[in-house]
């Protein structure tokens, strides 16, 4: 077998493993009530383009590193722009999160969008980091100019 095949096989693998041991994202109403996540119901769209997103969040437990991660799209469902990422702190209480990014041009604009926030640990499990979710939260927002 050929280095290339090979390295074909060992990914394809690797995915089927990664995919089977991934949990599955909750719904909100099925994350621990010590676990939360929320979007604020107002986005910013800068002058430049940026986007700024925020909210909160809650989460206790972490054993690995544990971030805030947010999108937000327009005009269809299955196309969202990623707004940057947060490092979360897991300790139970309740703190604010904003992230902001610069999705491609003419992507959003103001008016209405939807917004989903996740709070996502990087579990060490067999010495992989795998996702482990702590909380996801989907909101209907507006982007206001400013």
């Amino acid at each position: 077998m050929s280095v290339r095949p090979a390295f074909i096989a060992a990914a394809a693998a690797g995915a089927v493993l990664f995919l089977l041991a991934a949990p599955a994202l909750p719904a909100s109403a099925d994350a621990d009530a010590d676990e939360t996540v929320t979007v604020d119901p107002v986005g910013r769209i800068a002058g430049d383009g940026t986007v700024t997103l925020s909210g909160t969040y809650r989460c206790t437990g972490g054993t690995g590193p544990v971030f805030v991660s947010s999108s937000v799209g327009q005009r269809s469902p299955s196309v969202r722009q990623g707004i940057g990422g947060t490092r979360a702190v897991c300790d139970g209480v309740e703190r604010v999160w904003e992230n902001a990014g610069k999705p491609a041009p003419g992507a959003l604009e103001p008016g209405q969008a939807r917004v989903e926030a996740t709070l996502m640990e990087l579990s060490p499990q067999g010495g992989l980091p795998l996702p482990r979710f702590h909380a996801v939260e989907q909101q209907d927002i507006t982007l206001t100019a400013g």
